[in-house]
């Protein structure tokens, strides 16, 4: 039977921004307690809470429970997190927990087992205007749980403290901020929770200053343990300013391990606790690590029989076990072809994170034993029939200064519908966030819901992107709104020259420092007709003023330092540069954003305030950097959408009509 046509972009399609967004995030932050896993999930429908779910056998029997709400457990340390719990087996019996509730960010204790039923406790105090307290990347030690401590001290985002703290189990600390120990001082400005020996006696974190960022240079700091709980003789080991240690984690022997990219490639190393001396484990033009975006990301998991769990790869990570000694690596089979950093073992088992084109992310288990892996978490349903995914074609183009650039091309694609022969597809453009991040060919139903209806996708691993080296993560320094904005042009114009994509109908859309790349590709080029703005920067100078500590002085290496800046501003900045925009665009924010606050986006509407440029602004009252909750997806892709239909001239009745004003 005949296929029918019809035009791109009218295609029916059962994925409708409802499913899309119901089935929003992944798993994160696995863990071990005893032979039981636990992980944080998310509840889009749920106004975006992360539950905490825990997976033991019963009977013989795999049973699965979760925290219920209003538990929120994730963390605002430096307000992208990182790792919100930890836990351990009780001698009497059962697990002990400790996580973070998002709503007060306090430390909370949890015996699931406990006698007449669950209970959590408060482990921190309220925190006080002008004092706000954080916690992160935890772990259980005796009677205390030792983390790293974010305290806000006045009312600047800059005006904070770091340490590691230790808070006790008694829960004395509740109503006392006296009560909880500090083991180091402020000396640096970020840093990790610690990771303690097998035989208790050392402590080793990550420690770096600004102007850095993680990916630029960390140092991995080592410290005794003292019979009463102190850290002593606290030095660096590893890393420097221009040697970013991304991990370190312990054998059970006893050796340090650390993820570092001193010969240009983020490999793993056995660290000397006395000299120093690193040696390379497995030498390999691969990434082992990447971007610590969030304390308590683990790309490496030693085993208790010496191997290591390891992921590695160029763009995509994939698990491998590693003989440390040999540097032997053999790969897990299955499907997965993404695996997040989110590693942990019990016994001979690896626990992870995994995805691939075909489906989602889902809590996977490798048996080292036998080989055999599988899912035992989170399992990735197929919501509609998988004849409306897309297969993703991962391809590199040339650039600027034949430089290439990767990207993955998903092309329209649907099961019973098809286009004229003379017709090219529209596409979309997606710059990722970061920009020092990447993205991986993996389903996403975000990107179904366009190309199910005759839109194509070009996901762009720009340079500055991770998971090509460290050459390729510097092409952006002090490029950014250059780089990024030609590599995705020039991936836009290859598909047009081939004859993959319109070139009339051509959009880009991004988020965070995509949304950047995104509005700045409108000031800068007449490629694009339209585009999606989410969250963005667009203004360097007041972004490096009113963001967040993190990222306070990222724009020093992504444009340049402080003095240069106001030049910089004027000749990139969308806000500086918006007489230049002519394309339509809706552009979408968050109202309680730290990191991109809606003053971004306001001065951007003023700038262009008395101009025929057709717009629309859709602003979001609770949600914050990166959208959680399922009405808010829901309206965002409905706007979307229905941008691309008006601009491109697709007729589309089922989202609602996204008004567009001069």
């Amino acid at each position: 039977m005949a296929v029918p046509t019809q035009p791109y972009g009218s295609w029916p399609s059962p994925i409708d921004a409802g499913l899309a967004a119901s089935l929003d995030g992944r798993p994160e932050y696995v863990g071990t307690v005893g032979s039981e896993v636990w992980w944080t999930e998310p509840r889009p429908r749920e106004a975006g809470r992360r539950t905490l779910v825990r997976r033991r056998t019963v009977d013989g029997r795999p049973e699965t429970t979760e925290l219920p709400a209003p538990w929120n457990v994730r963390s605002r340390f430096t307000e992208y997190g990182g790792l919100p719990w930890a836990g351990a087996e009780r001698e009497s019996g059962g697990p002990l927990l400790v996580f973070v509730h998002f709503t007060d960010q306090r430390l909370y204790a949890y015996e699931p087992d406990a006698p007449g039923g669950p209970r959590a406790r408060p482990l921190t105090p309220v925190s006080r205007v002008g004092g706000g307290l954080r916690w992160a990347d935890p772990v259980l030690r005796g009677g205390e749980v030792w983390c790293v401590l974010e305290e806000f001290t006045g009312p600047a985002p800059t005006d904070v403290r770091r340490v590691l703290a230790a808070v006790p189990l008694d829960g004395s600390a509740g109503e006392d901020r006296s009560a909880v120990r500090e083991l180091t001082d402020d000396r640096h400005r970020f840093g990790t929770g610690p990771r303690i020996s097998p035989d208790g006696r050392y402590a080793a974190w990550l420690a770096w200053d600004h102007p850095r960022m993680p990916w630029d240079g960390t140092e991995l700091k080592l410290a005794g343990i003292t019979e009463d709980g102190r850290l002593t003789g606290a030095r660096t080991v590893l890393g420097g300013p221009e040697e970013a240690v991304a991990q370190a984690d312990w054998t059970a022997g006893g050796s340090l391990l650390a993820v570092s990219d001193r010969g240009g490639w983020w490999n793993p190393y056995r660290v000397d606790r006395e000299t120093g001396e690193a040696v390379n484990l497995c030498p390999r033009e691969e990434e082992f690590g990447g971007a610590l975006w969030k304390p308590g990301l683990r790309w490496l998991a030693p085993l208790e029989d010496g191997l290591v769990a390891v992921l590695h790869g160029q763009g995509s990570s994939v698990l491998g076990v590693l003989d440390p000694d040999s540097g032997d690596l053999v790969d897990a089979s299955g499907p997965w072809t993404a695996w997040q950093p989110a590693l942990a073992v019990s016994g001979t088992r690896v626990y992870g994170v995994a995805a691939s084109p075909r489906s989602g992310y889902e809590v996977v288990e490798l048996d080292t034993a036998t080989g055999h892996a599988r899912v035992v978490g989170a399992r990735a349903a197929d919501p509609v029939d998988p004849s409306y995914y897309p297969e993703p074609q991962s391809r590199t183009f040339p650039g600027p200064d034949n430089r290439e650039i990767h990207a993955h091309v998903y092309p329209p694609h649907h099961p019973a519908c098809r286009a004229a022969a003379d017709e090219l597809p529209p596409y979309v453009v997606w710059a990722h966030g970061g920009p020092t991040d990447h993205v991986p060919p993996v389903l996403d139903l975000h990107i179904a819901y366009f190309t199910s209806r005759g839109i194509g996708v070009v996901e762009v691993n720009y340079g500055g992107s991770t998971g090509y080296g460290r050459a390729y993560r510097e092409r952006l320094r002090e490029q950014w709104g250059v780089v990024d904005v030609e590599d995705c042009a020039a991936v836009a114009r290859a598909l047009a020259a081939e004859g993959t994509a319109d070139p009339a109908r051509l959009a880009i859309r991004g988020g965070s420092a995509g949304g950047w790349t995104a509005a700045a590709s409108l000031a800068s080029t007449d490629l694009y007709a339209c585009a999606a703005i989410i969250y963005p920067v667009l203004d360097l100078l007041g972004f490096a003023e009113e963001t967040h500590d993190l990222e306070s002085r990222y724009v020093d290496g992504l444009a340049g330092p402080p003095q240069t800046l106001p030049v910089i501003c004027r000749e990139r900045s969308p806000v500086a540069r918006a007489d230049r925009i002519t394309s339509p665009f809706v552009l979408l924010q968050g109202l309680d954003d730290p990191v991109c606050p809606p003053s971004q986006a306001e001065r951007l509407l003023a700038a262009l305030r008395g101009r025929s440029v057709p717009h629309a602004y859709v602003a979001f009252e609770g949600e914050g950097h990166g959208f959680r909750r399922a009405e808010t997806m829901v309206r965002a892709l409905e706007a979307e959408l229905s941008l691309y239909a008006q601009v491109f001239g697709i007729d589309r009745a089922d989202v609602p009509r996204l008004a567009l004003h001069d």
